[in-house]
């Protein structure tokens, strides 16, 4: 009888040892994942009554003002001021381009609320947030191997005015531990394009906008000097984008779009037309 019992508390000690090295084998190899590796949570950015990357990353916040490469961008133009509703594509990069890095950013109007709305890039940006959102670094955008993020801007509704960007990026030491990290904060601030600058533009396109209560449709008509690519988008005044027409070719002299009423309730709207890439603006009240 012993014969048999001995042996089987061998086996069964056996087993229990190789359970537990397994398990902690498992452990070593989870704790060698880098931190935060595919974004931070909301409220990490270093704005005005928010934490920045160090709630997570032991060290000191630096200024990034010469680390933080932001750059917006109207098509592959940098520009520094905004039209209300008009779509721009924001891009990041870090200066000293370490081997694994991360970072987060929003945007706030003067009052610190969320200025306009993000879409992020498949496989290099998401977005997460619920009031303010923010833009972060995926798990496969976190190496040198991706050379900078982009993601999508759409500004803020007309009035907005001035819209800064709060930026943290991350340089780590890829230790798999969240000490020895380098935190870098930066802020950049794009100016809301003025009236007057677009009125004169609208002026020369004669840009009219009105709603056609019979047809219940949004009408735009404006004139061209020349052959042009045109696209039109339409934005609530509350920023939401409700309407956007890809690029088409537009002829010289009147040219008019209908845009059906789904989408549009009872308010203003701001309709923004792009003549290769040059934004107008013009408002319009729906009854």
């Amino acid at each position: 009888m012993k014969k048999v019992i001995l042996p089987s508390i061998f086996i069964a000690s056996s087993l229990a040892i190789y359970a537990l090295r397994s398990h902690s084998n498992s452990n070593d190899q989870f704790a060698l994942a880098p931190h935060q590796s595919g974004g931070a949570a909301a409220g990490r950015t270093g704005a005005p009554g928010e934490q920045n990357c160090t709630a997570c990353h032991s060290g000191t916040a630096q200024d990034g003002a010469n680390e933080n490469l932001f750059t917006l961008l109207d098509g592959t133009t940098p520009v520094s001021t905004y039209v209300p509703g008009q779509q721009y594509t924001v891009s990041l990069s870090m200066n000293s381009n370490p081997t694994k890095r991360g970072f987060q950013a929003t945007a706030l109007t003067s009052a610190n609320a969320m200025a306009g709305t993000f879409t992020g890039q498949a496989g290099n940006t998401n977005i997460n947030g619920t009031t303010k959102k923010y833009a972060n670094h995926t798990s496969s955008s976190n190496t040198s191997s991706t050379p900078s993020w982009t993601w999508t801007w759409t500004a803020p509704s007309t009035g907005s005015g001035n819209v800064t960007f709060y930026v943290a990026t991350n340089k780590t030491n890829n230790n798999g531990n969240d000490n020895g990290d380098m935190i870098y904060l930066s802020q950049h601030v794009i100016s809301e394009a003025s009236s007057s600058s677009l009125e004169e533009i609208n002026f020369n396109h004669k840009l009219v906008t009105s709603w056609n209560e019979n047809l219940n449709a949004l009408n735009v008509s404006f004139e061209l000097n020349k052959n042009a690519l045109v696209g039109v988008n339409v934005v609530a005044a509350n920023g939401k984008s409700v309407y956007n027409k890809p690029a088409f070719k537009g002829n010289v002299g009147k040219n008019a779009i209908e845009i059906p009423s789904t989408g549009f309730s009872s308010g203003m709207y701001i309709v923004n037309l792009f003549i290769d890439n040059k934004p107008l603006s013009k408002k319009v009240i729906i009854p």
